[in-house]
């Protein structure tokens, strides 16, 4: 066969059209491909709600005041100020202020010790801090609303909310409170007024009638929290669409976003409003929803929610309650199903202040690595409640919500210091930030990747939930990874005999076992010794 005439027609596009059309549709096939990714992950990485870690502090229990003395006229009986290394403990139900007295115990931090630990929360490689409900309220944890404007004066001023602001802006971080617009506190004065006073401007803000206990009625049937009336557009006005709104105006006070407690009851439509006002007040601002919903239709009421379900899949197949197959199953239903640029800016948490904290529910160290991994890798931003990058234990409330264990914080301590690296990893790796997903076909293992338009970007994550090792052959399925490439464990541990080597990709396929409970983070090596790569024409 004369080979030259068909390389000289090969070398025309044209050509290669009338050579081979097939060929031809493949070529267009695949620049189709790249043109459909082109500045999709330019665009993500700009928007910083992306792929963020966020880090979670409740303000009382997260730093020790410097001047406590000063402050204890702020904790009247019934209340109590507790020494910081007390831990708390369920109390006893209080019929005349209708909470709990744990509700009611203090240990003193504020923001002004917050803004102190700014360097730690730093350090560790934050994006975002996120704060528990600040406003003037009668408790603890300050979901019963007595002002939505005021900061409670156990934390401070509306003030030192501003300067914490400057100060988190400053580091090229962002912040978040908590808002808390479903329900109010019993005491708030605006329901003392309707509840006494049938005629008052502030009668339609909540429900009445004699079938509500208490006479209102209240979220989840607790009379401290009478919920307001959403319907009514002054108390919309009010909460978010009005130029003075509450929503509006801590935005412009320099908070970058909420989370909405218990957004799965204020629903679809008025949670819709809200997000638009707080874009309409401060464009590219986070609007992050507690639903504990399946997510797949809640989008774009909010930008984001809070992972629930994701949360369950992670605890039940480290936990070994969920089997390789079926975890997943449960992933990727979750995540094809729902709007990936809203996947991405949802938040992948293991545990926080209504949950028993990481450590007491997943006890086995190796488990609870297993999960952080999963957190960490899997499409959105990986939320760390304060404390959890310790290993600190807490059962359900209020144990979860103890103090701050500063004098675990220490430069040798191997929990805090493979969180760092946890956090180094994501956001290192372009993939795990801003990337797409993609199941990897197995049979015995978790797996899937993160990848881009650039085939060096692509993390290839494998994991064995089981108690007994795994071998597998696994696909991934992945069309730049080129035959025969080296594929680096990214959290391989040279003083773990068990950690897994770096292994290879074969024609799409990888054989490997993984230990028990063990897990690999692998990706390409574009560029090995000796200067040939065969990825000098694959980007």
């Amino acid at each position: 066969m004369n080979r030259q005439p068909l390389v000289t027609c090969l070398a025309s596009a044209l050509c290669a059209f009338a050579v081979s059309p097939a060929i031809a549709q493949r070529v267009d096939y695949a620049n189709s491909f790249d043109q459909a990714l082109a500045g999709v992950f330019e665009a993500r990485e700009k928007d910083w709600r992306d792929g963020a870690v966020v880090y979670q502090v409740y303000v009382d229990r997260f730093a020790p005041s410097a001047n406590l003395d000063a402050k204890r006229a702020l904790y009247p009986a019934p209340k109590r100020l507790h020494a910081w290394t007390d831990l708390p403990t369920h109390g006893v139900y209080l019929p005349e202020a209708k909470v709990w007295s744990h509700e009611i115990d203090f240990w003193g931090g504020d923001l002004q010790s917050l803004r102190g630990k700014l360097d730690y929360i730093q350090g560790l490689g934050a994006d975002v801090l996120y704060l528990n409900p600040i406003d003037l309220a009668y408790t603890n944890h300050k979901y019963d609303t007595l002002d939505y404007r005021a900061v409670s004066p156990e934390y401070g001023t509306r003030d030192d909310a501003r300067a914490l602001a400057r100060d988190v802006h400053a580091r090229g971080m962002k912040i978040m409170l908590d808002g808390v617009f479903n329900h109010m506190g019993r005491n708030s004065p605006i329901f003392r007024q309707a509840e006494a006073d049938p005629h008052s401007k502030y009668r339609d803000w909540f429900v009445f009638g004699p079938q509500y206990a208490g006479g209102a009625r209240a979220w989840a049937l607790a009379e401290n929290l009478p919920e307001l009336n959403l319907e009514n557009p002054a108390v919309r006005d009010d909460l978010f669409n009005g130029h003075d709104s509450i929503v509006r105006g801590w935005l412009r006070d320099g908070m970058d976003g909420w989370r909405l407690d218990v957004a799965f009851d204020i629903g679809f439509k008025v949670l819709g409003e809200l997000t638009q006002a707080a874009h309409d007040e401060k464009p590219g601002s986070l609007v992050v929803g507690e639903i504990a919903n399946f997510p797949k239709e809640w989008y774009p009421s909010v930008d984001g929610l809070i992972h629930f379900t994701l949360r369950q899949v992670i605890l039940g197949v480290a936990g070994g309650r969920i089997d390789a197959a079926t975890g997943q199953q449960m992933i990727a239903r979750i995540v094809q199903d729902a709007d990936y640029e809203h996947i991405l800016k949802s938040w992948v948490y293991l545990d926080n202040h209504d949950t028993v904290r990481l450590a007491t529910a997943l006890p086995d160290p190796a488990q609870r690595r297993l999960a952080q991994v999963l957190q960490f890798t899997l499409p959105g931003s990986p939320n760390l409640y304060y404390g959890t990058e310790l290993d600190m234990p807490g059962g359900d409330d209020p144990e979860m919500r103890a103090p701050m264990r500063w004098d675990l914080v220490k430069a040798d301590n191997p929990v805090l210091n493979w969180n760092k690296r946890l956090v180094a990893l994501h956001k290192d790796n372009r993939a795990l930030r801003v990337g797409n997903y993609r199941a990897i076909t197995a049979s015995k293992l978790i797996g899937f990747e993160r990848y881009t338009d650039r085939a060096a970007d692509t993390v290839v994550v494998l994991l064995n939930p089981s108690d007994m090792p795994v071998t597998d052959t696994v696909l991934v399925a992945n069309s730049k990874l080129m035959d025969g490439t080296r594929m680096v464990n990214l959290l391989a541990d040279k003083a773990d005999p068990a950690a897994l080597a770096d292994t290879r990709l074969f024609a799409a396929l990888m054989h490997l076992t993984l230990p028990a409970h063990g897990f690999a983070v692998l990706k390409p090596d574009v560029a090995p010794p000796g200067g040939y790569t065969n990825y000098k024409r694959v980007q």
